[in-house]
């Protein structure tokens, strides 16, 4: 289901646009436009969920499936020596669009953790 106010709900509608790189019955993948680093995209699922609080046994399949494309995301963009992944979970995690979404983050411009 999609929530009418939700910004990801309305790139995957096709409403507003964005530089979409994969896609799929569960999911979408785009560049995010503010990256933090060389490669910044984000793995969106179709469904509405919140967060990552929100999961429950029924999305199982739905996990499986992101974390199983991330690797394969992240050779495509050349990410050979590795790649990051964040999910910000509530505003205290740093989420600011509240439907759930996993961030590949990579390349020379990786930022650390200090």
């Amino acid at each position: 289901m999609r929530e009418p106010d939700c910004l990801f709900c309305k790139i995957i509608a096709g409403t507003i646009p964005s530089e979409m790189l994969y896609s799929d019955d569960q999911v979408i993948v785009i560049k995010d436009i503010n990256p933090q680093a060389e490669v910044h995209l984000l793995v969106i699922p179709r469904e509405h969920i919140v967060s990552l609080k929100e999961l429950d046994a029924s999305h199982d399949t739905l996990m499986a499936h992101i974390l199983r494309l991330l690797p394969k995301l992240a050779e495509q963009q050349g990410l050979s020596e590795g790649f990051r992944t964040i999910i910000n979970t509530g505003r205290g995690g740093g989420q600011v669009i509240f439907h759930l979404h996993v961030h590949l983050l990579g390349g020379r411009n990786l930022p650390g953790f200090g």
